[in-house]
């Protein structure tokens, strides 16, 4: 019996996440989710605009990621900016909490996506803040390359 393949292609990005911060490195988490959230994602209903990761008693808790309430869910709907709880190994955790206790580095998501077994899973990267100049730098390599790319079509 063959699965079916049609959440693999949610894929919700944090695109501010690679503007503000220089990812150092990612790992992939799960999260613990109700019913009517999962639901709502794989309907592709969920941003992590404004999300970051904080430790709350040495486990790791995404916070600020929305996700939409479920269209056909009734009283038992979640509340969509709850903190939701990411899962990693032991190991995994000590290093980031680490980590985060130097200065300059945080914790953000960068992608919310659906594993070929169904399940959410989040791309999470140890970050250092980009200073102003650094972002113009990005813009203008952003720009340079769109130009290129548009001189290269004609």
């Amino acid at each position: 019996m063959e699965k079916k393949s049609n959440n693999n292609n949610i894929k919700i990005k944090n695109k501010r996440a690679s503007f503000e911060y220089y990812l150092v490195e990612t790992l992939t988490a799960g999260i613990v989710l109700t019913g009517t959230e999962i639901k709502s994602i794989r309907e592709g209903k969920a941003s992590l605009a404004d999300s970051y990761c904080s430790f709350q008693d040495n486990e790791l808790f995404v916070i600020g990621m929305h996700i939409a309430e479920y269209a056909q869910g009734t009283y038992n709907n979640h509340d969509p900016k709850r903190d939701r709880k990411l899962l990693l190994n032991a190991r995994e955790l000590r290093k980031l909490k680490n980590k985060v206790k130097e200065k300059g580095f945080t914790i953000v998501p960068v992608t919310l996506f659906i594993n070929d077994n169904g399940l959410a899973k989040l791309d999470i990267a140890l970050a250092r803040g980009k200073h102003y100049y650094d972002k113009r730098d990005s813009l203008k390599d952003k720009d340079s390359k769109r130009e290129l790319e548009r001189m290269e079509r004609y």
